[in-house]
């Protein structure tokens, strides 16, 4: 395999798995970040069994699994009806089926930072890249990078190598780290809807590192449009709209002082292209989408991945890009149609298809084989994208130009 000078532009979860693994591979790697000191944005999310594969190649997935919170079931009612509208388990994928691991994003950033370092990855902090070509990054104050054999746009949904930035979805979420109460159940991740209007979440997280209490991640479902105004009010207000809708939180709304104990998280739904001039996209600079699918970090463990893999074939920088868009594509292209369908019955003003969710989709979701599929669906296992990576191949040079671009 032929050793190459990378270049990473984003110190985020893609970024920073694509350097531990293709630094593990013998390249050097040069991570580019505009932040002064690398940091994790974000509250919590859930690993699944293909995102927690990625983690074991890099070597971190026990740690993980032991910070984060085994997750064996998503749970929501609706009010004020109480009906149950979604009730997906892993085991319905088998007694033996592996589950979800529900993690503070400090504590995955945190784990892939130091496996990125250790493995001896160059960190190169207060430089914002603004455009790149196949061999150089642009930075803000107009200087340029260094020549390398690769660059990757690991910039996230609005990265400026992928052209126009996404625009944002209509609804966003309030989060918050909290630490854990009792009273809900710790392998579940629990929501409450109105309508598809207003959504509550809990979700355990574990722990942000190995001496730190239980945390759960809280969030409450906002339109994007509606942020100033929810800032503006009195914390109380928001609080009592909350109860209302899911009084049992209460003891998670106690330890919310003021607006500033919430981040406002803005979503987009976008599908671009893996390899542009040269320059291979992962994770959200790819695509992105709302969050109802609990994927992102997933997809952009499994395109860091995929990407060292396609270099491992020996093939030349073009031809290897190439073969890793085949490895991604279809996997990707599934789950963006599923975020596609699936967001407007959780978030939306949409009062029929809330109620086509509540009384024809949610009595359907109980018959087989539903919930295997739906427990599939939010594993990330449909498409099969682990075995498209580990069935790899390098692809023959007849081959190279009938591959996606």
């Amino acid at each position: 395999m032929e050793k190459r000078d990378i270049a990473i532009a984003g110190c985020g979860i893609a970024g920073l798995a694509a350097a531990a693994l293709m630094r593990r591979a013998g390249h050097r790697v040069v991570v580019f970040d505009k932040l002064d000191a690398p940091q994790p944005l974000g509250s919590g999310l859930i690993l699944q069994p293909v995102g927690l594969a990625v983690l074991d190649e890099i070597g971190v997935g026990a740690r993980m699994r032991s910070l984060g919170a085994r997750i064996e079931r998503l749970f929501g009612r609706a009010t004020p009806s109480q009906r149950i509208v979604l009730d997906v388990r892993y085991a319905a994928l088998g007694a033996d089926a592996p589950t979800g691991c529900a993690v503070h994003r400090g504590a995955l950033f945190g784990l892939l930072l130091e496996a990125a370092l250790a493995a001896g990855a160059e960190l190169i902090a207060r430089h914002e890249v603004v455009s790149a070509d196949s061999q150089r990054l642009t930075f803000r104050d107009g200087g340029r990078s260094a020549r390398f054999d690769l660059v990757i746009d690991a910039l996230g949904m609005r990265s400026p190598l992928c052209g126009k930035p996404s625009q944002s979805l209509t609804f966003g979420a309030l989060w918050a780290s909290l630490d854990w109460r009792a009273g809900f159940d710790p392998t579940t991740l629990e929501q409450r809807y109105e309508r598809a209007r207003k959504m509550a979440g809990v979700l355990p997280i574990g722990r942000l590192h190995e001496n730190g209490a239980q945390q759960a991640a809280f969030f409450w479902s906002l339109k994007g449009e509606d942020y100033e105004a929810w800032r503006a009010a009195p914390i109380a207000a928001w609080k009592q709209e909350v109860l209302a809708l899911w009084p049992q939180t209460a003891t998670f709304l106690d330890q919310i002082n003021s607006h500033d104990d919430l981040v406002f998280a803005r979503y987009a739904h976008r599908t671009a292209r893996p390899v542009a001039d040269g320059v291979a996209h992962i994770g959200d600079a790819w695509r992105c989408a709302s969050p109802q699918l609990g994927q992102g970090a997933n997809m952009a463990l499994l395109d860091a991945l995929a990407l060292s893999r396609a270099l491992e074939t020996g093939a030349d920088r073009d031809a290897a890009l190439q073969f890793y868009a085949r490895m991604r594509t279809r996997h990707t292209w599934l789950y963006q149609a599923a975020s596609w369908l699936f967001t407007p019955a959780y978030q939306s003003d949409g009062a029929l298809i809330a109620w086509a969710r509540d009384w024809i989709v949610a009595p359907l979701a109980q018959i087989q084989p539903a919930p295997k599929l739906l427990a599939a669906l939010v594993a990330g296992a449909l498409g099969s994208p682990l075995r498209a990576i580990n069935a790899s191949r390098a692809p023959q040079p007849a081959q190279a130009e009938a591959l996606p671009r």
